[in-house]
């Protein structure tokens, strides 16, 4: 007679249609996995979509804002060359004003003029060369940027086009399995699917073997008696600390 402690469930049927109904529980986990794998990939494909577009969009951003970048550097080069030219107009003017000076104080005011317009000139020069610098730099980058969004687009659009396959069939493919699950719980007895269903609320895996005298789920030891119960699968024994069904699969057993 089992202890309440050492098992929470122990439902004995005639020899071998316990061992039938474990083995078709197994097949049944086997595809409840597959069917909460399907509806995870609801969510999960769709991100992997998305993070796949994004990776699209920040090229996209790059390209474009060094395109821009580019744009705006030429017309704040010309406005630059524009201002210069001005100034040194100005600058000639006041030159050829030196001619008809007659005090040094009109000399000194036409050298400060002067002086004023040479040092506009030099900072739109250097504001010329700035941009010419960072539009030369920029240049070879644009390309670089436009390659990798060529090659990441053409990548990632059939990744993209692949899961969206997937996405339109999960549903096809979850109804498949929920009709396979309904052949295979018709197969087992009404007691043992209640409490599969039971345990499954609470915690996968459901059915777990038995592992070097211990559960494979928890990791709870058993005493010899309790092994060779669960090895002659005439009932349906669970794990008195988990809860979890257990079955012997013969595999680092005992």
């Amino acid at each position: 007679m089992h202890s309440p402690r050492e098992c929470i469930f122990c439902l004995e049927l005639k020899e071998g249609r316990m061992q039938k109904d474990l083995e078709m529980m197994l097949k049944l986990q086997e595809v409840d996995y597959d069917i909460d794998e399907l509806e995870r990939s609801k969510s999960y494909l769709p991100e992997m979509i998305n993070k796949l577009k994004g990776e699209i969009d920040e090229i996209t951003s790059t390209l474009t804002q060094a395109e821009q970048r580019i744009k705006q550097l030429n017309i704040d080069k010309k406005n630059w060359e524009i201002e210069a030219g001005g100034w040194q107009e100005e600058q000639q003017k006041f030159q050829r004003q030196m001619r008809d000076i007659k005090t040094n104080k009109e000399y000194d005011a036409l050298m400060t003029e002067i002086e004023i317009r040479k040092q506009k000139v030099s900072q739109n020069e250097d504001l010329i060369l700035q941009a010419m610098q960072e539009m030369e730099d920029l240049t070879p980058k644009i390309d670089d940027y436009k390659k990798k969004l060529e090659e990441t687009t053409k990548i990632n659009q059939q990744q993209i086009t692949e899961l969206q396959k997937q996405i339109d069939g999960v549903d096809t493919k979850i109804k498949i399995k929920l009709d396979e699950k309904k052949r295979i719980t018709n197969q087992i007895n009404k007691v043992a699917v209640a409490t599969y269903d039971r345990i499954r609320k609470k915690c996968m895996p459901v059915v777990v073997s038995l592992r070097k005298k211990a559960c494979g789920a928890c990791y709870k030891t058993f005493p010899p008696q309790r092994i060779q119960e669960i090895k002659k699968g005439d009932g349906l024994i669970t794990c008195d600390n988990c809860g979890r069904i257990l079955i012997w699969t013969g595999e680092n057993g005992g």
